[in-house]
């Protein structure tokens, strides 16, 4: 039997400076291994419990346990484990840093703060540039890639970083027709490969991966519905029908 990788019970999150809760009563188990898709209209909290998950929005009520540990006391350490790549990014064209060292980046929870990368460390990040395409622009300033190539960057980060728990807020945003399949497929592949749990954060239900065990329907903050993705995805069409 599988093990419960991510438990929430009751939760709910509340911004600073609001009333009204963004994701509210939420009761939600993924075991190990899953491939879980998250959709919804936007404004449905969706991108609120991925932060709630990742111990980045503390939640208000409730319990949150990732790898069997209280999010709100181990998030820190919790996040050494988790590759997660957010919504939201915009890298000024100054920004000097280079491809190279942000996907190192990923490997800093693993290297310790005072502790210089080995060459296993540099070993998996160029195997993660290599995957999303990226080895030729390893010297080049991320301020100078399109927005396709730094999502495509910020994914190799989280890969590096061999996470036993992926968190994807709308990964396939910016890219285009072709790069969202080739990210699909990857994405993919790392779950099945890497027995990864995957939680992905879309808006376009065509984008959903075939091979997602679930979908949950997020709507006014709570969970709608939760199940196969036929039924969950037809569930979602015939209330926009309405």
């Amino acid at each position: 039997m599988a093990d419960s990788i991510i438990e929430l019970k009751n939760v709910s999150t509340v911004y600073e400076g609001e009333r009204v809760p963004a994701i509210r009563d939420i009761d939600l188990t993924i075991e190990s291994g899953e491939f879980v898709a998250i959709i919804g209209p936007n404004g449905a909290g969706k991108t609120t419990l991925l932060e709630t998950i990742n111990g980045l929005l503390p939640h208000t009520r409730g319990q949150v346990r990732v790898l069997g540990q209280d999010v709100a006391r181990f998030g820190t350490q919790l996040r050494s484990q988790i590759g997660y790549v957010p919504q939201e990014f915009q890298f000024d064209e100054t920004t000097p840093v280079l491809v190279r060292d942000v996907v190192l980046m990923g490997r800093y929870g693993r290297i310790g703060l005072f502790r210089r990368p080995t060459a296993e460390d540099y070993a998996q990040v160029q195997e993660a540039l290599e995957l999303l395409g990226l080895a030729e622009l390893a010297e080049r300033p991320l301020g100078k890639l399109s927005g396709g190539q730094q999502q495509k960057v910020l994914l190799a980060r989280a890969l590096a970083k061999e996470p036993k728990i992926l968190l994807l807020d709308e990964p396939f945003s910016h890219l285009d027709c072709a790069a969202r399949e080739e990210v699909a497929e990857l994405i993919t592949r790392w779950h099945r490969e890497r027995s990864l749990t995957v939680l992905l954060v879309l808006h376009d239900l065509e984008a959903i991966p075939q091979s997602c065990h679930r979908v949950v329907l997020l709507n006014g903050g709570r969970i709608r519905h939760d199940g196969a993705r036929e039924r969950v995805v037809r569930a979602f069409t015939l209330a926009h029908r309405e």
